[in-house]
């Protein structure tokens, strides 16, 4: 038995790190991302307008926040089809934003279900400005 726990406390303990470096690396990535798409907007990406823009229903029937939930840091649901969503922000999904294309494919399909229009850089560096800031 003593050996047993001697092996599992190494062994959580590696886990524990590899899915803390697993968040970090993609907070890296969104980092990134926030970064580039504050360049395109010509403004820094701004938690507080991310998070009012996330909440907002933009004169149609969803929000993001309708499918991604509030915080989005836990599993959602889509509204119409109750597909399972994993979580949005980075420090809860590692592989959230982990690639820039799939990225802007999301914004793009989200951003017309929500806004019948895609998503403007500085919307988008809002957004992910509020989801950097969500933390365990």
């Amino acid at each position: 038995m003593q050996l047993r726990s001697r092996l599992l406390k190494p062994a959580a303990a590696l886990l524990l790190a590899a899915v803390t470096n697993a968040a970090a690396a993609a907070e890296t990535t969104a980092a990134a991302q926030l970064e580039y798409w504050s360049a395109q907007a010509g403004t820094p990406g701004q938690a507080a307008r991310g998070q009012a823009f996330f909440a907002s229903k933009h004169g149609g029937e969803w929000s993001c926040a309708s499918c991604h939930g509030t915080p989005p840091a836990r599993e959602g649901r889509h509204a119409t089809t109750g597909k399972s969503i994993s979580p949005l922000a980075p420090a809860f999904n590692p592989r959230g934003f982990s690639d820039s294309a799939r990225s802007d494919k999301w914004f793009r399909r989200n951003c017309k279900d929500v806004l019948n229009r895609e998503c403007s850089a500085g919307e988008k560096a809002d957004v992910l400005a509020y989801l950097l800031q969500l933390k365990p």
